[in-house]
């Protein structure tokens, strides 16, 4: 095992989980909701159709991409312009200052999250290659776990390099009248995304297949992404496997996007208190991606998702039944040991049932069927935060997508 090209993959995760975090989750979410929308209600409900609307076309994109890249040649270059989409609108949303058309915003953050779930088709396609296959699942956990602590430094650099905390002035001391020390997020974690992502497109070792030309390509891979299709009933288990992971995968997905626009409205959380618990809940995530890692190995992938979406269910269940924020803190640290472990082993279930020439494509599905149904949770968050005036009505359907997704697990067969 190359260890400077591992390390160089996992780095990846590092670079493009600080969107994710700040931006989806935590940060900007809530600038958005509170400040540019004017009201939280809504703008939750407004941010999560946004999300449901960019997972559509990714889920058009993704198993054609997966295709065509199978057939082009080398991943990393695919990689390099998918990433450069989600880095460029992310750094001009230094200019969403208040009153500026909530609509460009939206439209920002939703090219952004289109460009950083594509560009993950390709590098979670370069997983088998560079992984011996008796370690991919450690690997995996790792990178997912180095995900988390990139998340855990954006938020850190945020917190006490321009925002402060509990009375201390930040670092930088940036005017607030306009929030410039919330639109800093942007271009910080647009500049963060571009510099440790260089590592992998220097250092990971791409595979090496013949190339075709970029139509013949087109034309190749869409025929084979078609004979996939016409082939499913030779792979059900498989199947099995990407029905039930994108169901799962939908409730995280929702959970991702309106978390923290859920405490801060639920539980009157300000940013400052918001980014302390987004810390110590990323430092949980990558503890439990990092210990699962082992027994992704050693039980395999399918027992390991089992066991973390038992206690996503048992924890998420407890926390809907819950007013006092000191609770609420303290299961959702809780919940984060699970999280990491359900996506880690998930990535590394299609390396054991994809075929492994078409690996790409494998992941491009993976992608599809998670992001086909991913408007699903964010639609009914909103649709139910409308009906009933309260998001907590619409935390509901998180837990019901892990227990459904569960259940379908359980008719899947690991292979390796």
């Amino acid at each position: 095992m190359n260890k400077k090209s591992v390390f160089s993959w996992c780095l990846y995760d590092w670079a493009n989980t600080a969107f994710s975090t700040v931006i989806i989750t935590f940060v900007f979410s809530v600038y958005f909701t509170k400040q540019i929308a004017g009201d939280e209600t809504d703008g939750g409900a407004q941010w999560s159709f946004m999300i449901a609307a960019s997972g559509l076309v990714i889920a058009f994109l993704s198993p054609f991409l997966g295709a065509v890249a199978d057939n082009s040649g080398a991943r990393k270059k695919w990689l390099f312009w998918l990433s450069l989409l989600c880095i460029v609108p992310t750094i001009a949303l230094w200019f969403a200052a208040p009153g500026i058309n909530l609509v460009v915003v939206l439209m920002l953050v939703a090219f952004a999250n289109i460009g950083l779930e594509l560009s993950q088709v390709f590098a979670n396609a370069m997983l088998p290659y560079i992984a011996p296959a008796d370690k991919i699942g450690r690997v995996s956990g790792w990178a997912w776990a180095l995900g988390y602590l990139g998340g855990l430094g954006a938020l850190a650099l945020t917190l006490f390099g321009f925002v402060g905390m509990a009375g201390m002035k930040p670092l930088i001391a940036l005017p607030q009248e306009n929030f410039d020390h919330i639109r800093i997020v942007g271009p910080l974690v647009g500049i963060w995304f571009f510099v440790f992502m260089l590592p992998l497109l220097f250092f990971t070792k791409d595979i090496k297949i013949k190339v075709l030309g970029f139509w013949q390509a087109i034309s190749v891979g869409l025929k084979q992404l078609l004979a996939s299709a016409k082939t499913a009933k030779k792979h059900k288990n498989f199947l099995w496997f990407l029905v039930s992971s994108a169901i799962y995968r939908d409730g995280l997905v929702t959970l991702f996007a309106i978390g923290g626009v859920y405490a801060a409205t639920q539980f009157g959380m300000g940013f400052a208190d918001l980014m302390i618990f987004a810390i110590g809940l990323n430092v949980t995530a990558a503890l439990g991606a990092f210990g699962f890692a082992f027994l992704d190995d050693y039980l395999g992938s399918k027992p390991t998702i089992i066991s973390s979406l038992i206690g996503l269910i048992a924890i998420g269940g407890m926390i809907l039944m819950i007013t006092d924020k000191n609770t609420f803190i303290y299961l959702s640290l809780g919940l984060g040991i699970f999280i990491g472990p359900v996506q880690a082993a998930s990535r590394t279930m299609v390396t054991k049932l994809c075929p492994k020439e078409m690996i790409t494509q494998g992941y491009g599905l993976y992608a599809f069927t998670g992001k086909s149904i991913s408007f699903l949770g964010p639609l009914l968050f909103g649709v139910a935060t409308s009906i009933f005036g309260t998001q907590q009505a619409g935390m509901a359907s998180i837990v019901l997508f892990w227990v459904v997704g569960l259940l379908l697990l359980l008719k899947v067969r690991e292979e390796t």
